[in-house]
């Protein structure tokens, strides 16, 4: 046992043993007990330390939990819940006044504080989200762009390449994972044929995120397609490698237009759909022609990426066939 969990065993029993001493003590002098009301205080105060003794634990692990989830709750949370539990009294009082002048008001009222505030504590941490758009507004595109955290699904733990992107530094939001899919993951290493796959962690990992206004990084097509169509942020690895491809390799072929004459002799140039400009060698004689051309090197130059390609097939041979013609004899 730990030297702080000792010790909050002994002042739990200690405060057991008084409080049993006082509540033996308080029934003796209310029963009217003249005679060998000892007992009962001695009754009372035994039972107030075996209760202290064995219920310490239960409730320095119900205090361990909620402080460990109130280091982990983000900072508009506890403040969405604490607006919500104030509004949450603010009711209660306002009912109070007319359940006091009841049968037992006054325990009646406490027990009615104590549930809205609960109540409001728990609807403002859930639909935080819901709540600031609902009182500030603002467009969709906006609230979406605003995450607080990434909840990170299966198929990208399994991918691997979430942890050289943060080494990159470029994912500056806190990366979530659920306990629910650690252990969807330690149950990866059993095959049963027979049982359908669920969809039960995908709906949650959703209604999580939806709920706490997180993202979703995955690279699974359903759970993409679902978290869209609930209005849930998506980061798709496979999406990001697409973006960061380039635009093209030495080898690679590229379909054109030639649009103008380039600088050097024989040159032509034009461009590909996203503007980068290529300049095709013995690209000239095919001027306003769409044609298909074989990068041989790309330079990255202050005014952006440029490509230098020739012609490939059918539309090389008659490039330098043009190009024979147009040399004297």
């Amino acid at each position: 046992m730990k030297r702080s969990d000792a010790l909050a065993r002994r002042v739990g029993v200690g405060i057991g043993v008084v409080g049993g001493f006082f509540l033996g003590y308080g029934l003796v002098r209310l029963s009217g007990i003249n005679h060998q009301g000892w007992v009962l205080i001695s009754l009372t105060t035994i039972e107030g330390l075996i209760f202290a003794y064995l219920g310490t634990p239960y409730v320095l692990g119900g205090w361990r939990g909620f402080n460990l989830r109130l280091t982990k709750t983000p900072l508009p949370d506890l403040i969405s819940g604490l607006l919500g539990m104030i509004v949450g009294l603010v009711i209660a009082v306002l009912i109070g006044v007319f359940v006091r002048d009841l049968p037992y008001g006054i325990v009646l009222s406490f027990v009615l504080a104590l549930l809205l505030a609960l109540l409001g504590a728990s609807v403002g941490i859930t639909r935080r989200t819901e709540l600031t758009a609902l009182l500030f507004g603002g467009p969709e595109e906006e609230k979406s762009s605003r995450l607080n955290a990434v909840l990170l699904d299966t198929s990208v733990i399994i991918d691997g390449r979430i942890l050289d992107i943060a080494k990159t530094g470029f994912v500056d939001l806190p990366l979530m994972v659920l306990s629910s899919v650690l252990r969807e993951l330690q149950h990866l290493q059993v095959v049963d044929d027979d049982v359908a796959p669920s969809t039960e962690i995908d709906a949650h990992l959703v209604r999580t995120a939806k709920r706490r206004g997180w993202g979703i990084m995955t690279n699974d097509f359903n759970l993409n397609r679902i978290a869209r169509l609930e209005g849930v942020s998506v980061l798709n690895l496979n999406e990001l490698a697409q973006a960061m491809r380039p635009v093209a390799i030495p080898g690679e072929e590229i379909v054109v237009m030639i649009a103008r004459e380039g600088k050097e002799p024989g040159q032509g140039v034009g461009s590909l759909d996203d503007g980068t400009m290529v300049v095709v060698q013995n690209g000239r004689r095919l001027m306003n022609q769409t044609i298909t051309a074989t990068v041989t090197s790309v330079i990255q130059t202050s005014a952006g990426r440029m490509i230098f390609a020739e012609p490939s097939g059918q539309d090389g041979r008659r490039g330098n066939r043009a190009k024979r013609e147009e040399e004297p004899a």
